[in-house]
C-alpha cells in the first residue's frame, strides 16, 4: 500500500485544525490542495508532481477566493456601544487606582468603572481624571493636571 495518500489526508486534517483553532481563514486552501493531492496520488505515484499540485490548487483557490473573503471580512464593522459616549469625559476616582494591585474605580456619568491608569502612575481617591479610552471591561484613565 502507497503511503502518499495517507500523508495527503494528514495534511488535510492538520489545516483543518489549524484552521479551526485560528479561525482566521488561513489555512482553508490548503486544505482543498491536500485533498486534491491526496486525489492526484491514487493515480500519479509521483511525488514532485503531487507537491505541484497540492500547491497549485492552494494558490489558485486563494488567488480567487481571497478577495471575496477579504470584502467579506471588511463588511463586519465593529459597532460602537454607548460606553463609547464617556471617552474624553471627566470622572472621579471613588477607589484608589493602584496598579500593583489592579485595584480601582471611578464614577463618570453616573456609572461606576473600573479603571487602570494609562500611564501606569497610582491615582488617589476623590482625583479627577480624563477617561482616554476603554480595554474590556475597565476605563483606561490619566490624572487631570
Amino acid at each position: 500500500m502507497d503511503i502518499k495518500p495517507i500523508i495527503w489526508i494528514a495534511v488535510m486534517v492538520l489545516m483543518v485544525v489549524l484552521e479551526g483553532v485560528s479561525a482566521q481563514l488561513v489555512s482553508i486552501w490548503f486544505v482543498a490542495g491536500a485533498l486534491v493531492a491526496s486525489i492526484v496520488s491514487f493515480f500519479v505515484p509521483s511525488f514532485p508532481i503531487q507537491l505541484v499540485v497540492f500547491v497549485g490548487v492552494s494558490l489558485f483557490l486563494l488567488a480567487v477566493t481571497r478577495p471575496f473573503v477579504k470584502k467579506l471580512k471588511a463588511s463586519t464593522k465593529v459597532e460602537p456601544t454607548n460606553a463609547d459616549r464617556y471617552i474624553g469625559k471627566t470622572a472621579v476616582v471613588i477607589e484608589d487606582i493602584d496598579e500593583v494591585t489592579g485595584g480601582g474605580q471611578v464614577k463618570v456619568g453616573g456609572s461606576v468603572w473600573s479603571a487602570k491608569s494609562e500611564s501606569g502612575v497610582s491615582i488617589r481617591k476623590d482625583s479627577k481624571v480624563t477617561v482616554k479610552g476603554i480595554k474590556g471591561v475597565k476605563l483606561i484613565v490619566e490624572p487631570q493636571v
